[in-house]
């Protein structure tokens, strides 16, 4: 039997946000889930394409005020700390040297997970009702619709619950005027 690195056995109480950026090699990409480490499988290629057309997207709307970042853990609380694959944060909680290895909960206007296979519980329903409770005001789930297309389903956060609603799942093109006016053609993703 393999020896089994002493970083990977959680302490009493679980591991916290802060541990991330101290324990030693982990894997790329490692997320903190109520003090659990949870390691990503290699992303589909249809992933990655979703990813690069959401993103562009996103970047060629987002006012200055904003940065689209992709694959940045975010600090829920003390002992979560998931990855996104898409964020739109507030360009002031980036700094100058670019050196964040994540950012705050009260900085990101919207999160947005592209679910995956062995991710389907963790996408459709721990992250999302996370990002809600930590007051993220605006989720996008992606899914895989025939061949190669996404479906976006679109969420607001109802700040009384502290829930997201969903305001719109759209399938061709993804057309909306919250968080800012955004629209990007969907079917593009047949040309990448």
């Amino acid at each position: 039997m393999t020896a089994v690195p002493d970083w990977l056995i959680p302490p009493v109480g679980g591991f916290t946000a802060d541990d991330l950026d101290r324990l030693p090699d982990l894997p790329p990409h490692t997320e903190l889930l109520d003090g659990s480490l949870v390691f990503m499988s290699p992303q589909k290629f249809f992933h990655s394409l979703v990813m690069y057309l959401l993103e562009q997207g996103l970047r060629s709307t987002a006012p200055e005020d904003l940065q689209v970042v992709r694959e940045m853990t975010v600090t829920l609380g003390p002992r979560d700390r998931p990855e996104p694959d898409i964020c739109v944060v507030q360009a002031s909680a980036v700094s100058e040297d670019a050196e964040e290895t994540g950012f705050q909960a009260a900085d990101v206007l919207l999160a947005v997970e592209v679910v995956s296979p062995e991710s389907v519980e963790r996408d459709r329903d721990t992250k999302p009702r996370k990002y809600a409770q930590a007051g993220i005001p605006h989720f996008w789930r992606v899914e895989k619709a025939e061949g190669r297309r996404p479906v976006v389903y679109v969420f607001e956060l109802e700040p009384a619950t502290r829930t997201y609603v969903v305001t719109g799942i759209h399938h061709e093109r993804l057309k909306t005027g919250v968080p800012f006016t955004i629209d990007i053609d969907l079917t593009a993703i047949d040309r990448l």
